[in-house]
């Protein structure tokens, strides 16, 4: 149904050119202060995607996101405090 994607940081010298990088994948956000752009890449294509990023000339440094990698279901195995500190 939904393909497997995975996040990059893009370290960027320019960030003008770094709106380029939507033809390789979908450019999630670009930071104009910080020098970076966040983009996602369908999983199966990711190594041949970022080989070709990497040779752009306003790329310096290229980032793994491990958002998927982390857990994201919680359990509670204490007593619920909420109500304790509600007015």
């Amino acid at each position: 149904m939904f393909a497997e994607r995975t996040g990059y940081i893009v370290w960027v010298s320019d960030v003008k050119a770094a709106r380029n990088l939507e033809k390789y994948g979908t450019l999630h956000y670009v930071s104009r202060k910080m020098h970076y752009a966040v983009m996602y890449v369908n999983a199966e294509r990711a190594e041949e995607v970022m080989k070709n990023v990497r040779r752009l000339s306003y790329v310096r440094k290229i980032e793994r996101s491990y958002r998927n990698e982390l857990k994201t279901e919680y359990t509670s195995n204490g007593p619920d405090k909420t109500r304790y500190y509600g007015l």
